[in-house]
């Protein structure tokens, strides 16, 4: 993708009903990959032909259609019936997986063991690995006393690369992450061997709802626009 053609699909003005990445009679915006990048497009429809590529992209595409009701009524109107807890479930049963591991955040211990009880009570079976494990302090990793968050005490890095290493090494066939902090959820991803969906995303300001501030970006937190 050449540096004055990059693919600008979040400033794609039309309505949805116009694009052509939704109608094939539809029209592109400046920068929309749709049109302009066909030798792509044909690479990634490549990858979709491996069969647990395609299966695993086929189930979570008829899980998306599941968490609408009344889809045969007309007029449709969409009503979701689903929290994303249960979506999880739902795929992993499709997929056949049992074995499903949850990778936390320390803050969020309460939540974990909550998420731990639903995904056993559908009969999972569960590996939970929590962000401070293996014990090892910030300053192995360079971290100065200054930067830590408890300055002048004893702190545990962050390790998602143990955690990405236990759940691998238990054979995870699924993998949650739930809370875990910017940057350390992309180790994890990055390492981690089995699939890996998202329950929840850490905000320490909006109570993990980071998009309160993008909805509150145009006055409360319009703030967030300036240089």
């Amino acid at each position: 993708m050449k540096k004055n053609n990059l693919s600008d699909c979040a400033n794609c003005a039309l309505p949805p009903k116009e694009k052509v990445c939704i109608n094939p009679k539809g029209k592109g915006s400046k920068g929309c990959p749709t049109l302009g990048e066909k030798k792509l497009a044909g690479q990634a429809q490549k990858k979709y032909q491996k069969a647990d590529v395609r299966e695993f992209a086929r189930q979570a595409s008829i899980q998306e259609g599941e968490c609408y009701a009344g889809r045969d009524k007309r007029p449709y109107v969409m009503h979701p019936t689903k929290p994303r807890i249960q979506e999880i479930c739902e795929l992993a049963r499709k997929m056949e997986y049992t074995r499903l591991g949850l990778v936390f955040c320390i803050g969020l211990y309460k939540e974990a063991a909550m998420v731990i009880r639903i995904l056993q009570n559908q009969g999972f079976e569960t590996v939970s690995v929590v962000c401070k494990v293996g014990s090892i302090p910030k300053e192995e990793i360079g971290v100065k006393d200054s930067e830590k968050i408890f300055i002048g005490q004893y702190e545990s890095m962050c390790n998602p690369i143990l955690q990405a290493v236990i759940v691998n090494d238990a054979k995870t066939d699924f993998n949650i992450l739930l809370g875990l902090c910017v940057g350390h959820d992309s180790l994890f991803f990055k390492y981690a061997e089995a699939p890996t969906t998202v329950l929840a995303v850490k905000d320490r300001v909006t109570g993990h709802n980071p998009l309160a501030s993008i909805y509150l970006s145009g006055n409360y937190y319009s703030w967030l626009n300036k240089p």
